[in-house]
Parts: structure tokens; C-alpha cells; sequence
């Protein structure tokens, strides 16, 4: 029996072909499908930095707003 025959390249070569959402997607919103796609290959090339990223920019935002609410608050007392 030949690799090319086994059950697990049989699977591996069916999920290849596979087209996912896409090929049920209707064609007015393929525009908006592929910039989802985009963003989900994005995603999975650059997932743990790009989470990173946001966390830090997010953390950075929150404090320069604190701070700001902070002196406003003083000013007024």
C-alpha cells in the first residue's frame, strides 16, 4: 500500500483543496470577505506580536489618560 493511498494524506490532501467560507461567500460581499481573509492570515503570521503591540499601545493610552484626568482634576481643586 502506497502513502499517497493512507487516510491521513487522503485528509491532508482534501483539506488543501478545501476552499473554506469563501466558495459560500456571495459575490457582492467577496470584497469584504477578502479583506477578512487579509486580516486572518495577518493574524496567524504575526499573532503573538501584533497582541503585543496592542496591549502595549492600549497600556500607553490608558495612562497618558489617567495622567491627563489626574491634572485636570487638580487644577480644578
Amino acid at each position: 500500500m502506497s502513502d499517497d493511498s493512507s487516510p491521513e494524506s487522503i485528509a491532508e490532501e482534501s483539506m488543501q483543496q478545501a476552499g473554506g467560507l469563501g466558495e459560500i461567500v456571495p459575490e457582492p460581499l467577496l470584497p469584504v470577505w477578502n479583506q477578512i481573509e487579509k486580516v486572518q492570515a495577518f493574524r496567524r503570521t504575526h499573532g503573538e506580536k501584533y497582541v503585543s503591540v496592542l496591549e502595549l499601545l492600549t497600556a500607553l493610552t490608558l495612562t497618558v489618560g489617567y495622567v491627563w484626568w489626574l491634572l485636570l482634576f487638580l487644577e480644578v481643586l
